[in-house]
């Protein structure tokens, strides 16, 4: 059995085991097969849970696959405080993420709890602390001004593609620290088929044997080939002269000693792996609505302009926060309850997900008023209230990799508004793409020389 094949049994989420959960004392939600209710919240949530959440309120329980699994959702500050400050014993944020553990594997930092993701995060951490990121800054700076230099002036394009192409390579450089062009050749196509899945896919791998037929096979099959060359990247890292010299993530994580031991190569291959998804489409996303939202309004555009030029990444930075406010890349948070807990001012039981909504506590005026307005300003006029903004998570598992997201962000902005002049090009909308939400049409842009 290969490597990918006993990832994938031991990972495929299961129906749940253990008593009945009394649906009497969950909030209210609807009775629909949990079929319909799982493609409804994956595929088209943006419709979905809003229309969920003038039904039935700011609670609401949703059954969703593996059958069996009750998913209550949250938006309230006060609220989601409580989920995110919850006993990490009880709120269990791996068993939450389950539908992730055949790609991303068993020692994934976002499928570990406890003690476990204790360990994995302080590992983990030294390769994210400011020394590290002032390291990368020049990197991502390099590559930025490469791609940016690329474009064609007058010729409409979709910005999420260029975005998604430069986010890999900081991804393949500053994380995998790649250069060699062949590897990198490789690596390019099966990242982006593995991140260009259907939501169906990711609801298949709760079905046994369904990844012997059509996209599912496809999707191992890459899953496969992609395995095949992170290990062998990382079998050459090991014989490197240089190691202690480079500054990589996947060099330092094989220096790491934990109690005098190093790192196994599924430990690294799985940290890479959540890295690499975790980190590249996120933030190219954020970055393409960004570019299409300053090339709508010619008084954002210029704002930005003036930060860029005058060293402003303050304000490059609360640009890139308001794109993730108003077009969430993730749905999201959740966390899986392992004992009885009260939250929301229900009692809730063992066995039942929590789920603290990025996608409703964004758009919600009582937390920002004409949420449907791109207003930068929100990030530096006054504190946004806690628990409203959301796209790293929150609490002892907000995102490790933020602080990167947001300097990548800022120097790819900082790239493109001093090199160009842009426009956006006809309307867009959110779309899912496997659990994330993408522009429909690419977010489509024109660049004009400064």
């Amino acid at each position: 059995m290969s490597v990918t094949e006993d990832r994938l049994q031991r990972m495929r989420p299961r129906p749940r085991r253990g008593p009945a959960i009394d649906v009497a004392a969950l909030p209210p939600g609807p009775r629909s097969h949990a079929i319909v209710q799982s493609i409804g919240l994956l595929g088209f949530r943006h419709r979905f849970v809003p229309a969920m959440r003038r039904r039935y309120g700011d609670a609401f329980t949703l059954d969703v696959l593996p059958e069996g699994r009750h998913l209550v959702v949250f938006e309230r500050p006060e609220v989601l405080k409580e989920i995110f400050a919850g006993d990490p014993e009880v709120f269990h944020a791996g068993k939450g993420n389950a539908i992730l553990g055949p790609v991303m594997g068993e020692h994934s930092l976002l499928l570990v709890d406890g003690a476990t993701h204790q360990r994995a995060r302080k590992l983990l951490m030294p390769a994210f602390n400011g020394h590290a990121l002032r390291g990368y800054a020049d990197v991502v700076t390099g590559l930025a001004k490469t791609e940016v230099g690329s474009w064609t002036p007058g010729r409409p394009f979709r910005s999420l593609d260029r975005m998604n192409a430069l986010t890999l390579e900081v991804i393949l450089q500053v994380v995998f620290g790649v250069t060699d062009e062949h590897r990198l050749a490789e690596l390019r196509p099966l990242v982006n088929q593995t991140v260009n899945i259907s939501p169906l896919v990711f609801l298949g791998w709760g079905l046994s044997g369904l990844h012997r037929y059509g996209p599912w096979r496809r999707t191992y099959e890459n899953q496969q080939e992609l395995d095949r060359v992170i290990y062998a990247e990382i079998a050459e890292r090991r014989r490197a002269p240089d190691l202690a010299e480079r500054g990589d993530v996947l060099s330092r994580l094989l220096l790491v000693e934990d109690e005098g031991e190093r790192l196994g190569d599924d430990e690294l291959r799985d940290q890479l792996v959540t890295l690499l998804l975790a980190g590249h489409e996120t933030t190219a996303t954020a970055l393409s609505w960004s570019l299409y939202e300053l090339g709508r309004d010619p008084g954002h555009l210029a704002r930005a302009r003036e930060a860029a030029l005058g060293g402003d990444d303050d304000h490059l930075e609360a640009v890139l926060k308001e794109a993730m406010r108003l077009h969430p890349v993730i749905p999201m948070v959740v966390r899986h309850l392992m004992a009885p807990a009260r939250v929301g001012g229900y009692d809730l039981p063992a066995g039942v997900t929590v789920a603290a909504s990025i996608l409703l506590a964004h758009s919600d005026p009582r937390n920002f008023p004409l949420p449907l307005v791109f207003d930068p300003s929100r990030f530096e006029h006054g504190r946004i209230p806690p628990n409203t903004w959301l796209p790293f998570g929150g609490g002892v598992r907000r995102c490790i990799g933020a602080g990167f997201s947001l300097m990548e962000g800022v120097a790819v902005l900082r790239e493109v508004l001093t090199t160009w002049d842009l426009e956006a090009v006809g309307d867009d909308e959110p779309k899912v793409r496997n659990i994330t939400s993408v522009p429909r049409h690419g977010a489509r842009i024109a660049v004009a020389p400064r």
